[in-house]
């Protein structure tokens, strides 16, 4: 089950992403579990669809094509703002500060689609929408797989 977005207080709205964060090399843990680096990312928005990226681990490009084929396929674009990878509890957040601007609430329930560089975070609300931003999640998925293995 995808977890759901909470308020972070004056940080707006962020996102339990321990998983996807490992699966994506969001963050660097040590043999005992501890981070040793969290990684600078830009959270772009787009309508029921968010995209995180690592600043540090995918060249403006791929970013570009990625970020292209979003706008693209939602017919939206909304801000692009820094962000951070946290430790919480027993994992990680990331914050999100567009995500209001791409439709996410508090308690939405918003699934992770990692890869490496990025994570893509749809909203699961049973509407046809996010049934498409869940679509292009995976295809976004896809695209920066391609990037990686050319």
């Amino acid at each position: 089950m995808a977890n759901r977005i909470k308020s972070s207080g004056a940080a707006g709205l962020a996102l339990q992403v321990t998983n996807p964060a490992r699966a994506s090399g969001l963050v660097d843990e040590n043999a005992e579990g501890e981070a040793t680096s969290l990684a600078d990312v830009r959270v772009y928005a787009f309508d029921h669809l968010l995209l995180v990226v690592d600043l540090g681990a995918v060249p403006m490009a791929d970013v570009s094509e990625l970020v292209v084929a979003a706008a693209r396929d939602t017919s939206s674009v909304h801000r692009a703002m820094d962000a951070t990878v946290q430790i919480a509890g027993n994992g990680y957040q990331i914050q999100l500060p567009p995500a209001e601007d791409a439709g996410f609430n508090e308690g939405d329930q918003a699934p992770c689609y990692p890869a490496p560089g990025v994570i893509v975070i749809s909203i699961d609300d049973g509407t046809s929408a996010g049934a498409d931003a869940g679509r292009l999640a995976r295809d976004l998925v896809t695209i920066r797989e391609g990037q990686i293995s050319t």
